[in-house]
């Protein structure tokens, strides 16, 4: 079974405060497709991985990491653990201390993170 995209339509639902959906949407500019996901299990409602579930940005970073590595010779070897690509994308990590920082400046407190298991999965293509 194929899973359709479904195309965006606006409905005037009266919102129910204070009740969570159990369902989300995404979109990307420039297509008309939206991608209804389950929330409780992060899917796509007919079962199938989002288009933007981890897994997915996995697979497309180790895309363009292949050109580039055909491009630079020095690019190095591609990581076939998520949360060994993230701790060697040098830029990612610098950001998101920065991220980190300005948070607890604000005084908004610390990053809450998640169980490490979660980015520990290989990438198959």
């Amino acid at each position: 079974e194929t899973c359709r995209q479904t195309q965006g339509v606006s409905h005037a639902d009266a919102r129910q405060p204070g009740k969570s959906p159990s369902f989300s949407v995404n979109w990307i500019v420039g297509n008309a497709d939206l991608e209804v996901i389950n929330a409780t299990t992060g899917k796509r409602t007919c079962g199938s991985p989002s288009r933007l579930c981890k897994h997915m940005f996995f697979t497309r970073w180790a895309k363009l990491h292949g050109k580039l590595s055909t491009r630079i010779p020095s690019h190095g070897d591609m990581p076939s653990v998520y949360s060994e690509a993230k701790l060697v994308a040098q830029t990612y990590q610098s950001v998101k201390q920065q991220l980190f920082k300005a948070f607890q400046k604000a005084g908004l407190g610390t990053w809450v993170k998640k169980p490490p298991e979660q980015d520990q999965f290989l990438l198959t293509v």
